[in-house]
């Protein structure tokens, strides 16, 4: 039997800049392994929608069932893992995906992983980011950071955010302060105050999303005050390779399921 799917299944913006950011995220995932099977789908605003790529999957699976138009000589997809393209688990990952999922074609059997973050990856990703924005590991101990991320209602989500800044002070940063550009506070300018206030040499502004869009433009503009400001996560190798742990880790239930 072939590897269940991997569905990647990322928000959707209006600015092109996302879609073209997750579409190369995919690519690098596809050349990662490729001999896995990727598919891409938008919750919102970005064709295709999530809906049209798993009806699009379960007409395969008709056609290669006996008795269907392939006349079942090939094997169609049967299982799917659908991976939130998320760093948090917030409202997306806890509604808006399990009900598109939920309404997927009966042929489907499709289980949903874990978000992106927390992961030590996500982590060296940051320290990427802000090394190609300008600093060196020798600026860490006097380098102070604001990690930005989009921000959110859910309290769940905004203290993975305070925890990772926690864990990731303890890397040798002088010091990491969270920041949201929504829904909660503070607002990146204050964090950048914040550390200016607190002594650290340089501040820096390490945005912890994906993809270039309206937040993470309102965390650049924050980031007026800062020495630096490094890039969004973007298709980076480390996200890439959390992507296919997220998928390893959902893809064995699957298979045992399948073997019951």
């Amino acid at each position: 039997m072939s590897a269940p799917v991997l569905l990647v299944v990322a928000h959707g913006s209006r600015d092109p800049r996302h879609a073209a950011t997750v579409h190369a995220l995919v690519r690098r995932v596809q050349a990662l392994r490729p001999d896995l099977r990727v598919e891409t789908g938008f919750l919102d605003f970005n064709v295709p929608s999530v809906q049209a790529v798993l009806e699009s999957l379960a007409e395969e699976a008709r056609c290669a069932a006996p008795g269907g138009r392939g006349g079942g000589r090939r094997e169609g997809v049967r299982e799917v893992v659908a991976l939130p393209l998320l760093l948090t688990r917030a409202f997306h990952a806890k509604a808006d995906i399990p009900a598109v999922l939920a309404d997927a074609p009966p042929r489907l059997r499709i289980r949903q992983t874990e978000v992106l973050g927390p992961s030590p990856l996500l982590l060296s990703a940051l320290e990427r980011r802000l090394y190609e924005a300008g600093l060196t590991p020798a600026d860490k101990s006097s380098t102070g950071v604001v990690l930005a991320s989009a921000g959110s209602s859910d309290p769940e989500a905004i203290a993975v955010i305070a925890a990772i800044a926690r864990e990731w002070r303890h890397t040798g940063w002088c010091a990491v302060r969270p920041a949201f550009a929504s829904a909660s506070l503070p607002r990146t300018e204050d964090a950048v105050r914040e550390l200016r206030e607190l002594g650290c040499a340089r501040v820096a502004v390490a945005p912890y999303v994906l993809a270039p869009g309206f937040l993470p433009d309102r965390i650049a503009r924050g980031a007026d005050g800062a020495d630096v400001l490094a890039d969004v996560l973007g298709p980076s190798p480390e996200v890439a390779r959390v992507v296919l742990e997220r998928y390893d880790e959902a893809r064995v239930p699957v298979l045992a399921a399948v073997g019951a």
